[in-house]
């Protein structure tokens, strides 16, 4: 199982972009995914932030942080997982990662780290006021 993200970059506040993330070598269709990220210089030990998942059913939590600035989507064909953002803030500024798990239900509350066991390397997003 891999998942690669891309589409990070250096932007100005708001901006917009769009992260993409490939899924590959998953044997099941019952695959729940999710975006989260990690501030610059974050504590070690904390986890990273949720920002939300989506279900194999397509059913999404958002984190309440994301305010409709946030949007996922997925490509089930081309197995591509979307996080467009808008209005980007400084604050926004981190390395961003998709994570997945296989389940037949997952899970009903918002993204946390520890429901996933799969990750990509993150792509780094900067945004300049």
């Amino acid at each position: 199982e891999q998942l690669v993200e891309y589409g990070g970059g250096s932007v100005q506040a708001g901006e917009s972009l769009r992260l993409s993330c490939r899924a590959s070598g998953f044997m099941t269709k019952n695959v729940c995914m999710g975006w989260f990220r990690q501030a610059p210089g974050q504590a070690p030990g904390k986890e990273r932030e949720g920002i939300v998942s989506i279900g194999h059913n397509g059913v999404t939590r958002y984190a309440d942080f994301t305010k409709g600035r946030f949007d996922i989507s997925q490509d089930k064909i081309e197995n591509i997982l979307y996080l467009n953002i808008l209005n980007l803030k400084p604050e926004d500024t981190g390395m961003y990662y998709c994570a997945a798990y296989e389940a037949v239900v997952c899970v009903s509350w918002k993204p946390r780290e520890r429901d996933f066991e799969y990750w990509g390397r993150g792509t780094q997003v900067i945004v300049s006021s």
